[in-house]
């Protein structure tokens, strides 16, 4: 009878502890996976804006450059080159 009562409630606590260690390491992998996607995203994200920033800093010079040939050959004043570069680096 003793054997009876001890299997009746060790064997049911037994696998209701097993179950939750199950479902805890579960859940950790779980939020393991959601955190690395969360991280690659934030990398990819990053990726782009510094490939735009990259791209923005290039069309930036390349317009400087063009203002200052046009100031070269006398194309435009010294004046008109300093409106337009504030103009450029302003924005």
């Amino acid at each position: 009878m003793e054997k009876i009562i001890f299997f009746g409630l060790v064997i049911p606590i037994m696998a209701y502890v097993l179950y939750l260690g199950g479902m805890a390491i579960m859940n950790g992998f779980k939020s393991k996976e959601a955190n690395r996607a969360e991280k690659e995203e934030a990398e990819n994200e990053g990726r782009e804006t510094s490939e735009t920033s990259d791209e923005q800093s290039s069309n930036l010079s390349d317009e400087l450059t063009k203002l200052n040939d046009l100031k070269e050959k006398g194309i435009i004043s010294q004046e008109e080159f300093e409106k337009a570069k504030n103009k450029l680096l302003n924005n």
